[in-house]
């Protein structure tokens, strides 16, 4: 099925194909709405590290100038950084120009208000509602502000980290990372914060010209040199961030790729270890993160999919949440900051591996063992929002249904959750199950079910 590239607007942002969808007319458009929906500011202005980044980045300060904000340009900045900072500094709000995972010819802006988190559903309404209105709060050309420009972004967010863990402890380790930055936003901060633990850094495509050595999210099939690396150079563990630095994957010290949802799962068991409280992670995430909150006799409370939702349901548990996050590598940690940060995972995985003791081999046998196949069929919201009637009508008394986001069915043995993706122009397929044999046999008997229901080819 071929599908027109269209422009993805979301919970998750703005995200588009570079001279298709995604103009710098339309993003100065936007960037004209934000600035009019927070009011006349310091807003934040930052990107990941690709090459459109600049043309987008202009036409963003273009928009907020003509509003009347005060922008304040940070150049290329993992975006938990631009999100430490915007609420440590007091801004209005911040733009971050990136498309995270996608790959190199889309772009994107993600939105930010003053406590340094996304916008929640509202906030978005109310915002694409100045948008699509062209409704916008333009000032007089003498009115407009001089571009300020702030050279060390990621100081605040970094300062944060390592007052947070024990860092003597880490590096009395003096472990080998191998890190794969993917050469983006993640590299103009990764070193100084390896060197600050204590580690000894072998850095992989750790420039940050936006020259993607792979695709940049951070799977099993996209690390191949990195599970390599920890091999030859005998490293205690391997990391990948993706573009925009808020992902991480882990690679184990014999060189296997433990998958994205491993590393939220290590992270809340040392978490929980530490201080039991409700995890909050979304509707996707392993089944393995009940298990392990069920040692400590301790709730999980599922969001729909995207950072946010999950920030906001850590937020309504009053600060008894004990760790959150999303089963793509997305661990939000509420002492450092609510929001997704690849920095943070690393620095606890580290203190884990320091406290324990073990390998990360050994830490990663200690926690359930699931099997998750995720896979994509292409197709719009529409033909999504169908295919989900047509399932969830034949699965009605088969097994668990939620209808939270998408479809997920729990059967006894396995589930599966069928929705359309937030960032891209496609059907997201995940299947998680006890053995690697079920996971696949269902993964392939709902993806051709689903071709046989579908109506387009």
């Amino acid at each position: 099925m071929k599908t027109a590239t269209s422009l993805k607007i979301s919970i998750s942002g703005v995200r588009g194909i570079v001279g298709d969808s995604l103009t710098p007319q339309l993003t100065a458009s936007f960037a004209q709405a934000f600035g009019t929906y927070l009011g006349r500011g310091v807003v934040i202005v930052g990107q990941d590290s690709r090459k459109s980044g600049t043309m987008v980045k202009k036409a963003v300060l273009s928009g907020l100038l003509s509003v009347g904000c005060q922008p304040i340009e940070i150049g290329i900045c993992p975006i938990p950084s631009i999100q430490f900072l915007t609420k440590q500094s007091k801004a209005i709000g911040a733009i971050a120009v990136t498309a995270s995972h996608n790959p190199k010819e889309w772009n994107g802006l993600k939105f930010i208000n003053e406590e340094g988190l996304f916008l929640n559903y509202h906030q978005m309404e109310e915002f694409l509602d100045i948008y699509h209105q062209g409704e916008f709060s333009l000032v007089e050309a003498h009115k407009y502000k001089n571009l300020k420009f702030e050279k060390n972004p990621a100081r605040p967010h970094f300062k944060k980290l390592l007052s947070y863990f024990n860092v003597d402890l880490i590096r009395q380790k003096k472990f080998k990372v191998a890190i794969d930055c993917c050469n983006g936003a993640g590299a103009v901060l990764v070193p100084q914060y390896l060197d600050a633990l204590g580690c000894q850094p072998i850095l992989i495509n750790c420039v940050p010209d936006g020259l993607f050595a792979h695709h940049p999210e951070p799977l099993p099939e996209n690390i191949a040199t990195l599970c390599r690396t920890v091999v030859e150079e005998g490293a205690d563990v391997g990391f990948v961030q993706d573009a925009d630095a808020d992902r991480l994957a882990i690679v184990s010290d014999k060189g296997e790729p433990l998958g994205e949802e491993m590393t939220l799962i290590l992270a809340s068991k040392y978490v929980l270890s530490k201080n039991p409280g409700p995890v909050v992670v979304n509707l996707s995430t392993s089944q393995a993160i009940d298990d392990i909150a069920r040692e400590f006799n301790i709730p999980v409370i599922r969001t729909k999919i995207g950072e946010i939702n999950v920030v906001e349901q850590i937020l309504a548990q009053q600060g008894k949440t004990a760790i959150g996050g999303e089963g793509n590598g997305g661990v939000i940690l509420p002492g450092i900051h609510l929001c997704r940060d690849s920095f943070t995972a690393m620095g606890l995985i580290l203190e884990y591996m320091a406290t324990s003791g073990k390998t990360i081999s050994e830490l990663q046998k200690e926690v359930p063992k699931y099997y998750m196949i995720k896979d994509r069929i292409e197709g719009t919201q529409e033909q999504a929002y169908r295919l989900m009637r047509q399932l969830k009508k034949k699965y009605w008394n088969k097994g668990e249904l939620s209808l939270m986001d998408g479809l997920k069915i729990q059967f006894d043995n396995y589930w599966i959750h069928i929705r359309p993706s937030n960032t891209e122009p496609i059907i997201r397929l995940i299947v998680e199950a006890k053995s690697q044999e079920v996971a696949e046999k269902i993964a392939k008997q709902f993806k051709k079910e689903i071709g046989e229901l579908s109506k387009w080819k």
